[in-house]
């Protein structure tokens, strides 16, 4: 078979969630005001990659005025943790994963590789019902090209016969540094060489190609 494993994103690939780490800086900054909140997001917006404690402390430096305290930061945190998680608990699953799941657990190993933190991820998918599908649930840190290397090693599988599965640079950046295949989801790809599609319907007539060229 040219397929050994199959690899997911968690965000936007198995839950259209991408948005409930934004929605959570806007519940959490709306006691300050809208302006604090419109800012707050703008710049979570622009700064990706930024921890939500910096930000937390951008809000407070740049916004209102003064230095966050130790106390303040750790009821933001927590509230933030609090309001993402509700929200990602009743997101609605990516068309077509499901049928992806079942079609595929029990045939090749499933991994979930995501940049949320290791327990908060595996919080998510036990509650939804999702863990049982994956061989191996693996959250951030290290990150994500590394978490790809060390599924591939453990499963001791080609990485030519593997494909990871998801929707931003950082996960085709992740599948090139690990030298496997790569599907992506939603509108980035496009325009891109690799395969893809706007959700995951058609992605269990690609694998099926793909496992049946060594048969």
């Amino acid at each position: 078979m040219a397929l050994s494993l199959l690899v997911f994103d968690c965000d936007g690939v198995i839950l259209e969630s991408v948005d409930a780490k934004t929605k959570a800086f806007a519940q959490v900054a709306e006691p300050f005001g809208a302006e604090a909140r419109d800012r707050l997001i703008l710049f979570h917006t622009l700064h990706g990659g930024v921890s939500r404690r910096e930000k937390f402390a951008w809000l407070y430096r740049e916004v209102l005025g003064r230095e966050i305290t130790p106390e303040e930061m750790e009821t933001l945190c927590a509230r933030f943790v609090a309001c993402a998680l509700d929200n990602v608990l009743n997101a609605p699953l990516v068309p077509g994963i499901l049928d992806v799941l079942e079609r595929w657990h029990g045939r090749v190993p499933l991994y979930v590789c995501s940049g949320t933190p290791q327990a908060e991820l595996e919080s998510v998918l036990e509650k939804r019902g999702l863990a049982r599908y994956f061989t191996g649930i693996c959250g951030t840190p290290p990150a994500k090209a590394e978490l790809l290397k060390a599924i591939v090693r453990k499963e001791r599988v080609d990485p030519a016969e593997a494909v990871m599965v998801g929707d931003a640079t950082t996960d085709s950046d992740a599948a090139e540094a690990a030298e496997t295949l790569f599907y992506g989801r939603g509108p980035f790809f496009e325009n891109s060489a690799c395969p893809h599609g706007p959700d995951l319907c058609g992605l269990n007539d690609w694998l099926e190609e793909l496992a049946a060229r060594e048969e």
